[in-house]
């Protein structure tokens, strides 16, 4: 797994956060475009803009609340494969899937017990567009506070070919997280204080 990313600047001693977008991160996203070189060039152009990505033929998108997808995300690497890059975009979590999954996951949620549980589940896939976070992160304000509504990358892409989940990895993850909220019903949160982006995900155990 590379290091490296799109525009090289200071980084910790030991370890790489997972919101970082490599070189090799940036040209998979812009594989997904008509002339990625000129989506890159215009990316570079506007380091603090998001992108708009089509769906379809490189990955499908699967957008639900952000809670929600946040109990998602912790299955997928606490007893899962972990996952595929996810964005957090104005309140909603957006996890990157194998192309077809957008066409598959809601026939399968259909069938699924627990699907009626699953909250505002939104499926980009072929026709579809998505809005992303800045494929840079150096333009990031350290100091300014985290909002419901903050554009990042919680697991940011760092591979020409990186490993995304198909539809039956996501429905997994969907059940899980909808027993998860089902058990959890009585608690008043499911994060401690205001630290709702404590944790980072292991990039390295990416399937």
């Amino acid at each position: 797994m590379s290091s490296t990313r799109l525009h090289p600047g200071p980084a910790p001693a030991d370890t790489r956060s997972s919101s970082d977008v490599t070189i090799e991160g940036a040209a998979w996203l812009a594989s997904a475009e008509t002339y990625p070189r000129s989506a890159l060039t215009h990316w570079r152009s506007r380091p603090a803009a998001p992108a708009v990505l089509p769906c379809g033929s490189v990955f499908d998108v699967v957008s639900v609340p952000a809670v929600f997808g946040r109990r998602m995300l912790d299955r997928l690497w606490d007893e899962g494969p972990g996952s595929g890059p996810v964005a957090a975009h104005r309140g909603r979590m957006l996890l990157f899937a194998a192309p077809g999954t957008a066409q598959r996951l809601p026939s399968l949620l259909e069938w699924e017990e627990w699907g009626s549980a699953v909250p505002g589940i939104l499926c980009h896939g072929t026709g579809d567009a998505v809005t992303v976070p800045p494929i840079t992160s150096e333009t990031r304000a350290p100091a300014a506070p985290a909002t419901h509504l903050e554009s990042r990358w919680l697991v940011a892409p760092d591979a020409r070919h990186p490993w995304l989940p198909g539809p039956e990895v996501v429905l997994w993850a969907c059940v899980r997280a909808a027993r998860a909220a089902a058990g959890s019903a009585v608690r008043i949160s499911i994060f401690p204080g205001g630290d709702q982006d404590a944790k980072v995900y292991d990039v390295s155990r990416r399937r």
